[in-house]
């Protein structure tokens, strides 16, 4: 096993994006050492959160499940972190369990979702203070998804 994957940490936004960033990890054969799942409860700051604690939870342990479904001789811990940053929450979490990479699928959107989200894929290739591997999602023939 590499270094860069003995400690990674791995993002995870839903069940779908578990699933694909689960099928990634598959496909490509990548080995890891101790993982931690991260999902981030994005918090408001001030202003009304978009959904309740207890239903952002529930979301965060389907998530989890699903990847561990998926990868099922993978061991990984499990970490539900709230900030008002995603991508604070997921470098928090990084330095907290001194992560030796991130590793994540890019999720799908154009211009104007990105734009709105604040790209947070982008944010983390480029403000990261560990290596991130990005994972493209598996293929099948034909070249569709194969989380689709």
């Amino acid at each position: 096993m590499s270094d860069l994957l003995s400690r990674v940490v791995v993002p995870v936004a839903s069940e779908d994006d578990a699933a694909a960033t689960a099928a990634a990890i598959a496909a490509h054969g990548a080995e890891m050492g101790e993982a931690t799942l991260v999902y981030v409860v994005e918090k408001a700051g001030g202003a009304p959160d978009k959904a309740g604690v207890d239903q952002r939870e529930e979301a965060a342990r389907e998530a989890f499940d699903t990847f561990d479904a998926a990868l099922p001789d993978v061991t990984v811990d499990r970490e539900i972190v709230y900030a008002t940053d995603i991508l604070d929450g997921i470098l928090s979490v990084a330095g907290d369990v001194d992560a030796t990479a991130i590793a994540f699928t890019p999720r799908d959107g154009g211009r104007f979702v990105r734009m709105l989200t604040g790209d947070v894929s982008l944010r983390l290739v480029t403000d990261a203070d560990r290596p991130v591997v990005s994972l493209p999602r598996p293929t099948d023939d034909d070249g569709s998804p194969v989380d689709e």
